[in-house]
């Protein structure tokens, strides 16, 4: 819930409001001289807002994030389980392979081949 508060009301409960964001993510405005000042919201809230605009302002990721939507509304799509199925026969294959001796030093080279660079 969003409350706006004066700076001086806001002073007087700020251990309470501080609070009431962490638990229940009220939100708060804080006004000085009836003017918006300040906002107080979660520390998770205000995580997820630096997050959400770092993605926006990201020209690549967006355009990509609609193309994915274009290809959904267009039925371009593959199904989870055959993605899984073939994902599972790949990594299989790879580990059967008696060449890759340690684990780490198999996953460095799935990780090049899947990447591309071999």
């Amino acid at each position: 819930m969003i409350q706006t508060l004066p700076i001086t009301k806001a002073r007087e409960e700020l251990t309470t409001l501080v609070e009431n964001a962490k638990s229940k993510l009220d939100e708060y405005i804080i006004t000085v001289n009836g003017s918006p000042a300040a906002v107080i919201i979660s520390a998770v809230e205000y995580e997820s807002w630096k997050e959400t605009n770092e993605i926006l302002a990201d020209q690549k990721l967006m355009d990509a994030i609609k193309k994915g939507e274009e290809d959904v509304k267009a039925g371009r799509l593959y199904d989870w389980n055959d993605v899984k199925k073939e994902l599972d026969s790949y990594l299989l294959h790879d580990v059967s392979d008696k060449t890759y001796g340690s684990s780490k030093k198999r996953a460095k080279s799935d990780k090049k081949k899947i990447s591309g660079r071999d």
